[in-house]
């Protein structure tokens, strides 16, 4: 009994083990250093340097094998910061040159907690080659926002003794209050690249939580006043798009492109920042990867437009934890649905259709008290696009999307050093619908949410409770098309707790998440969590979500190894068990998964991951019919990366699934070549091949004799996916990257089938394959035909789904940023794309077929100048 207590009182201790906090006195001067990345100006001297830094990575809490000194200075506008890297084998510091904010290499960095609130870093990182990189931390470290882009001036050098780097940052990047003498939090790291060790000013061992919560202080700021910013970019862009004309009096092969508009931030108060975009244009962004998507579901395409990805994290409200699975991405918020492509395609001879919505202005107002209390705000409007038709000669324009207005407000409140916080989200969508044509579409659409956060022990244990509802009204057809929609089928013959009304016009939902446990970089780390969306949950005219009508329980158990060995560096691993219910009471899939990542001692990584998943009574997979009880599958995938520090290093993985009673097969082998010839030239290739087989892919449905017949089908579907990427960087302010990637997938039909008793115990009760007797096909029509009751008639008939589709998407873009926040782009996008119904896979083939189809190009000028 006293061994038991003894353990008892040695872990209370351990827990509440912190590492003391150390401080840096800064000083004030009159004249500021020329920053050139030498550090020789007397207002340097020789007196008040800190070192005496602590590994964090590989050995938590031993000396660095390399010493780092800095020194922090400020004036009434700046703050600056020198840093000695000094380096005993000064050949082997790596300076490799890339595109700012894809920094590499050696890299110092310092992190400044303005509000110190203990949860928001402003962080400034600087490579040996002076690549610069900004980032905004948020949430104690948790959520990091890498497209914050505050102006800064920094430059570094190289000697025999090591590297040194020189800062300039101007305080109206930073926000802090109106105290006389402020505190802030405060961090400085510097990373050896050719070790991979990370080592800090103020120790954060590997087994503390969190990350903002733990720095040091920086003191000695006196009578400074905070600076409002105010920034404003206008901005011109000129091209020309060519593509293969068209019969009709429309797409006759050839457009010009030119456009002005405006970008900026104001201060509008000490603590609230007003971005604004007018006429914004987004032609230097990425193209979305190639798929083809099989399933009833939409793909959710990651964010690349700069004014939804700066701040992002403000305005997010993960409704399902954001811990994995097909979750993790809901999202009260999706701002990909601001500037969509119009949802509506008329039905004409000809259409002059326009290729995305137009966005008349945004505003996004953010921002953080020393209260605690932070804001978020967007409010964008797109404006009606109209698309020209053309029949028999008589042309007219129809609306194919209308005037909308986009609005997201998100508050958080600190409580008790943060250790508590509150907050709160509401988004609306209201529609100016004046088009019979466009009542499909939710007139308002309004969703609102809470959450509670509560952290123990240094934030190492936690609870967090959110809940969210929804509510949308508009014309009958919206509500009826939202009760069909894939993300809850109302119409499903089984479902009885909802039905179909064709005379609502308004929905409601509800959904909610609950989770507890601890969470660390070292040791273990566990959680529970259950979360729920109703059936009635729509939140996709501004938001993010992928199935309603579902309760889900996780639990999470792991373990990190973070203590180096002679045979790795770190380990870890784990595993997470589930469950999930529909409102039916229903059980529709139970499952596990495990992982295991090692670190090697050599810098080469191997991960090892396993996912079983049993009791698959699916609700969607008949798209609007009955539950279909699907065989369990059970999943394996490994990858080994080699050492990442070297010029040239490979990535290699596979992935292996197999489906119950033989239902399902794929295999999957990815590989990734990267090779860094010069250290400003970095050549890549990612080639991906996949070959999968499925008995029961889903095909169409049909009513026939009395019934309704869900007719699935075999499917053997082979993809190829290349990536080549060029990243050559001139400058760290001048760039060239390109990146081509062909993608070929094909699918090829057989064995078709009709659904007799979906959830029969016997695998092979469950459906029927129709006999040479009973399926016919016509090759001069491409259709086929089934007799499904034997009585020599037709019943129904369906194109042949096989497929062959082809993609080349390419882009190469020229990047100068010819004064720090004033860009010149050059782009040129080229796509390629071409489809056909073989359903065979021949690489020469498709090949050829993609290269000699006609390419859609684009090439644009864009130029902005930043006033600050």
């Amino acid at each position: 009994m006293n061994r038991f207590l003894i353990l008892i009182f040695i872990l209370i201790a351990n827990l509440s083990i912190a590492q003391q906090k150390r401080s840096y006195t800064t000083t004030r001067i009159s004249q500021e250093p020329n920053i050139d990345g030498v550090i020789e100006e007397s207002a340097w001297g020789s007196d008040n340097w800190e070192g005496d830094f602590t590994q964090r990575e590989p050995h938590d809490g031993a000396a660095p094998s390399q010493p780092t000194f800095f020194k922090v200075l400020y004036s009434n506008d700046f703050i600056y910061v020198a840093i000695k890297a000094i380096d005993n084998s000064a050949d082997s510091i790596d300076s490799r040159l890339v595109r700012s904010d894809n920094i590499d290499g050696d890299v110092v960095a310092v992190h400044f907690d303005s509000y110190y609130d203990k949860r928001t870093s402003f962080s400034f990182f600087l490579s040996a080659a002076g690549v610069k990189t900004d980032i905004l931390f948020s949430n104690n470290g948790n959520n990091e926002d890498e497209n914050w882009n505050p102006i800064w001036y920094a430059k570094t050098s190289i000697d025999s003794n090591g590297w040194y780097a020189e800062m300039k940052i101007p305080l109206s990047q930073l926000r802090f209050s109106k105290t006389e003498n402020k505190v802030w939090g405060f961090e400085v790291l510097r990373h050896l690249y050719r070790l991979d060790e990370t080592s800090l000013w103020q120790p954060i061992s590997r087994k503390e939580s969190g990350w903002v919560y733990n720095f040091g202080e920086l003191r000695g700021i006196a009578d400074l006043k905070p600076k409002r910013i105010i920034e404003i970019a206008p901005y011109a862009t000129a091209g020309v798009e060519t593509y293969k004309a068209e019969e009709g009096p429309y797409n006759d092969g050839v457009d010009f492109l030119y456009g002005l508009g405006v970008d900026g931030k104001i201060g509008i108060t000490n603590d609230f920042v007003l971005d604004f975009t007018i006429n914004p244009d987004f032609g230097q962004v990425e193209a979305d990867p190639s798929e083809v998507n099989l399933s009833a579901f939409e793909t959710y395409q990651r964010e690349q437009r700069p004014f939804f990805i700066e701040g992002k994290n403000i305005t997010d409200f993960n409704i399902s934890g954001g811990e994995g699975g097909e979750s993790a991405r809901d999202n009260l918020f999706y701002s990909r649905r601001i500037g969509r492509s119009p949802q509506y395609y008329p039905s004409a001879d000809y259409v002059d259709f326009p290729r995305n919505t137009k966005i008349i202005a945004a505003l996004k107002l953010s921002g953080k008290t020393k209260n605690g209390l932070s804001v978020g705000i967007i409010e964008s409007v797109t404006r009606e696009e109209v698309a020209a038709t053309t029949t028999n000669d008589k042309e007219e324009f129809m609306a194919v999307e209308p005037l909308t207005n986009y609005f997201v407000a998100r508050v958080q409140k600190d409580i008790n050093q943060g250790n508590t916080v509150v907050g709160g989200v509401i988004t609306s969508v209201n529609r100016n619908i004046e088009d019979e044509t466009l009542n499909f579409l939710p007139k308002s659409a309004i969703s609102a949410g809470l959450d509670f956060e509560q952290y123990w022990k240094n934030r190492t244990y936690f609870l967090r409770v959110s809940t969210v509802g929804s509510f949308i009204s508009g014309d009958t057809s919206a509500m009826l098309d939202r009760q069909y929609a894939s993300q809850r089928y109302y119409q499903r013959p089984d479902a009885n707790y909802v039905s179909i009304d064709s005379t609502s016009t308004n929905m409601s939902g509800y959904g909610g998440d609950i989770a507890i446990g601890k969470q660390t970089e070292s040791g273990w780390s566990y959680n529970l969590r259950f979360s729920t969306r109703s059936p009635g949950l729509s939140i996709n005219d501004i938001g993010f979500i992928k199935q309603a009508d579902r309760m889900m329980s996780v639990g999470t158990i792991g373990y990190n190894f973070t203590e180096p060995t002679r045979l790795y560096r770190n380990i870890s691993t784990g595993i997470s068990v589930w469950n999930g219910w529909d409102y039916g009471g229903k059980t529709i899939f139970s499952g596990f998964f495990l992982w295991h990542r090692t670190r090697f001692s050599n810098y080469y990584s191997l991960s090892l991951n396993s996912m079983t998943e049993v009791n698959r009574h699916d609700n969607y997979h008949l798209r609007g019919g009955p539950a279909f009880y699907l065989p369990g599958t059970s999943s394996f995938r490994a990858n080994l990366e080699s050492n990442t520090t070297k010029r040239f290093y490979l990535d290699v993985g596979t992935s292996q699934n197999w489906g119950y009673n033989n239902s399902s097969r794929r295999i999957g082998v990815d590989l990734g070549f990267t090779y860094r010839p010069t250290d400003a030239l970095e050549l890549a290739f990612h080639p991906n091949f996949s070959y999968s087989r499925n008995e029961l892919q889903y095909v169409d449905q049909f009513y026939a004799n009395g019934n309704t017949d869900y007719v699935l089908a075999n499917i053997e579907q082979k993809t190829l996916f290349l990536r080549f990427m060029v990243d050559y960087s001139i400058s760290p302010s001048l760039t060239i990257q390109y990146y081509g990637a062909p993608f070929i997938s094909s699918g090829n039909y057989s064995d078709f089938k009709s659904v007799d008793n979906p959830n029969a115990a016997n695998y092979n009760d469950r459906f029927h394959s129709f006999t040479d007797k009973e399926i016919f096909y016509d090759e001069s029509t491409e259709v086929y035909t089934v007799d499904a009751n034997g009585d020599g008639t037709v019943d129904y008939g369906f194109g042949n789904p096989n497929f062959n589709f082809k993609e080349f998407q390419s882009n190469l873009v020229l990047r100068w940023e010819f004064t720090p926040g004033s860009m010149l782009f050059f782009v040129w996008s080229q796509n390629r794309m071409h489809g056909d119904g073989f359903g065979t896979f021949t690489f020469s083939d498709n090949m050829e077929r993609l290269f000699t189809t006609y390419p859609h190009d684009i090439i644009m000028v864009k130029l902005s100048y930043r006033f600050f």
